[in-house]
């Protein structure tokens, strides 16, 4: 599964998910250009991949704007030298129940998890064509992208949305020697897991941390999922070993969801 030389540009990759799956991309010998607003966070992750061994670049971008998120595939290119793999991982959860819901809600999350993931593949897509080679898109999708959650119906939407234009983007760009996957995580580890968390307790009652432990008691493998265990997905997806795999919202759960 080795990722030589590859050049993979993952989005929100400072901490959590995206994190882990840029480093996993670098201990498989790709080059990777991380983007995200937090500059900070993004300079220590540079720093963990130059350690490894590998290059790196980093770009702040709103990935919910599109001349950004072609900025920023412009730089991966110019900086790495060339351009292989878009993974859209950024993406953000609320926990509301619908009743609560108001257009501020909708217009900020659907900007960032759907609006985010099409500039992507739009981005990706021209740079591919551009350069006339073959390329991947993997996109963020979710359990809740399979399911929908109660009090995270919005988040629920988006992720279905991001499966629907994986779909899409697969049969478009098909002749193109462009695939289109995503990766359907479950109950990880992160911080954003945390802020879901303490929402639940403060709109039920509950204790805190109760839910987070709810949700893992219901995994058939009996722990709760690492940012790692998500990365081994999309090494995968980025690797030459899936070249005949397009259009699929693959789970990776440890068994929540079955499909």
């Amino acid at each position: 599964m080795a990722l030589n030389n590859k050049v993979i540009l993952v989005t929100g990759a400072a901490q959590g998910i995206g994190r882990g799956i840029a480093l996993r991309l670098a201990k498989e010998g790709a080059d990777i250009a991380l983007v995200d607003l937090k500059k900070d966070k993004l300079q220590d992750v540079a720093k963990e991949i130059e350690a490894l061994g590998r290059k790196v670049t980093t770009f702040a971008a709103d990935i919910s704007q599109r001349d950004q998120v072609f900025a920023a595939v412009a730089h991966a290119e110019a900086e790495l030298g060339g351009f292989d793999v878009m993974i859209n991982n950024a993406g953000i959860a609320q926990v509301k129940p619908i009743a609560d819901v108001r257009q501020e809600d909708m217009d900020l999350i659907f900007k960032i998890n759907v609006d985010g993931t099409m500039w992507g593949i739009q981005a990706a897509s021209e740079k591919f064509q551009e350069r006339k080679q073959k390329g991947k898109i993997i996109n963020a999708s979710s359990i809740a992208g399979h399911d929908g959650f109660a009090m995270l119906g919005v988040y629920s939407a988006t992720k279905f949305a991001v499966r629907a234009l994986t779909q899409a983007a697969a049969k478009e760009y098909a002749s193109s020697g462009i695939t289109v996957n995503a990766y359907c995580p479950g109950i990880v580890g992160t911080d954003m897991w945390v802020e879901i968390d303490e929402r639940f307790s403060e709109i039920t009652g509950t204790p805190k941390g109760e839910t987070y432990k709810k949700y893992v008691e219901g995994i058939a493998l009996g722990r709760a999922q690492t940012p790692d265990d998500v990365a081994g997905l999309v090494a995968f997806l980025a690797s030459d070993d899936s070249d005949y795999i397009t259009g699929q919202s693959i789970l990776t759960d440890g068994g929540i969801v079955y499909r």
